[in-house]
């Protein structure tokens, strides 16, 4: 597959054939996302495979405890547990979270990725070594962001070199919320942070055309508030 489109088809994919992922194509996806950058190339990625039934189900258990509030707070018009955003309001949306919890489980499928988590063909915990992390935004009393940018990218591989397999995948990060209880079930140590689960497998339906922002809508020039950054003249013409 050319990267041009692999970049504009790779999607997050959360339905999911029955069909199994061998260990070697596995192995493969893995082989070829470890090339991702990473700050000093200090690599502070650790991935664990979860395959135990019994550990996949206390998983999902931990997941749905935030998928609901999460379902309320987006209810209300509001983005999870944004950095800026009106608490109060997000404080009355998350009292509707155990009634998104009924409604869910009284579906004919019972839900949907989330409930079924312990389901899909290859389910991943991704964790992020906090000594390797230069996170230069440390000491700012704004939430901190940069650390992760030496982690997600091995994510975001991850689903690249899945989609050359024919895989499709999604990465979440709902577990985070339960990571003390994460920790126990699968004994992180304390200096590894929980910042991803990656769910793989043969995607249902492959997207083709995926929707985006055009360029000009987030890209400016010289100033935040500056002309919108345009293709301008081809070559030539």
């Amino acid at each position: 597959m050319e990267l041009r489109d692999a970049l504009r088809t790779t999607g997050a994919i959360r339905q999911f054939t029955n069909e199994p992922v061998d260990t070697a194509t596995l192995h493969r996806v893995l082989d070829n996302a470890r090339f991702a950058p990473s700050g000093g190339n200090r690599q502070g990625w650790r991935l664990i495979v979860v395959e135990d039934p019994g550990l996949r189900q206390q998983l999902r258990d931990l997941y749905l405890r935030g998928w609901y509030d999460y379902l309320a707070i987006g209810a209300a018009g509001l983005v999870g547990w944004a950095p800026v955003t009106d608490r109060e309001a997000e404080a009355r949306a998350l009292e509707q979270a155990p009634d998104m919890a009924a409604r869910a489980a009284a579906t004919p499928e019972r839900g949907g990725f989330a409930e079924h988590l312990d389901e899909v063909p290859v389910l991943m915990i991704l964790l992020a070594d906090l000594r390797a992390l230069a996170a230069v935004d440390r000491d700012f009393d704004r939430y901190t962001l940069v650390g992760g940018a030496s982690i997600y990218p091995f994510a975001w591989s991850v689903l690249l070199a899945a989609r050359e397999e024919g895989l499709g995948g999604v990465i979440t990060t709902m577990l985070t919320r339960e990571e003390p209880a994460v920790r126990g079930v699968l004994g992180i140590p304390g200096e590894f942070a929980v910042v991803a689960g990656i769910a793989l497998g043969h995607p249902v339906k492959q997207p083709t055309r995926l929707r985006r922002q055009e360029v000009e809508e987030f890209t400016t020039v010289d100033r935040f508030d500056g002309a919108a950054f345009t293709a301008g003249p081809q070559p030539g013409g």
